[in-house]
């Protein structure tokens, strides 16, 4: 179990950043079979964790797998609990996530907060289309409430760009954003996992500070994608590799609800 959780946390270190890629690869290699009978959730120093038989789960680098809230802790076991006869990580999106806090952003969380703001610096939200009117005007509708709530909320100001030309942003409105970046473990995993799933800090800041729930922020960082489905068609490996990073984008936004 601990080499398997490795391989899938080792997506946080850049190994893949394509979770189809990422299962078929789970897939080729045999999975542990499910070792234990009943699952449960316990008190532990610091919070709650997760039980198999009564023996605490680890997570890859050993430690506890620590959920500073009863609810999270629960949501885990449920995930731990759903695997039959083989156990399988990709079926336990949220119990992943929460590893790679513990172990990898925990301990530099400095570097994944700048990684956040460096984000913003290149946000999706400030790159607008030139035409046709019909998509410029959905990425309005979709992107400037956001931009918006940054203006009116956090008096941060952005520069707006037709086209894919860098348009460098003013220091203030980065420095407001990175003002929003949590600083615990758990809370920085899941907007830096949303950040890279949508490609827009903004829309993952939007999400953790309420503004946005997880379904208006994935539609609107897939407004140029659906747009070109709807002239083109869909592509059913593009279409997989989208329901897999949902299912990333899920876990994230539950985590921040769970540890709320």
């Amino acid at each position: 179990m601990r080499d398997l959780l490795e391989d899938l946390d080792g997506a946080a270190d850049g190994a893949s950043d394509d979770p189809v890629a990422r299962a078929r690869a789970a897939q080729r290699a045999p999975l542990p079979k499910r070792f234990y009978k009943e699952v449960s959730v316990g008190e532990a120093e610091g919070g709650f964790t997760v039980l198999l038989d009564g023996r605490s789960v680890r997570t890859p680098a050993r430690g506890l797998l620590l959920a500073p809230t009863r609810a999270l802790a629960e949501a885990m076991a449920a995930e731990w609990a759903a695997q039959e006869s083989e156990i399988n990580p990709f079926r336990m999106p949220l119990t992943r996530l929460v590893n790679v806090a513990l172990d990898r952003v925990a301990a530099e969380v400095q570097a994944v907060a700048d990684e956040v703001v460096n984000y913003a610096g290149t946000d999706m939200l400030f790159y607008r289309a030139e035409g046709p009117q019909k998509l410029v005007e959905r990425q309005a509708r979709h992107w400037n409430p956001v931009l918006d709530w940054m203006n009116e909320a956090h008096d941060a100001r952005f520069f707006l760009a037709e086209g894919v030309v860098h348009v460098a942003q003013p220091a203030p409105a980065l420095e407001k954003v990175r003002a929003l970046v949590p600083a615990a473990p758990l809370a920085l995993a899941a907007v830096h996992s949303m950040t890279t799933l949508t490609g827009s800090a903004l829309l993952a800041l939007a999400v953790k500070e309420g503004l946005l729930d997880a379904d208006a922020a994935w539609t609107a960082a897939h407004v140029d994608e659906d747009f070109n489905r709807e002239q083109w068609g869909e592509d059913e490996a593009a279409s997989a590799r989208r329901a897999a990073r949902r299912t990333e984008m899920d876990a994230a936004a539950a985590l921040l609800r769970l540890i709320a």
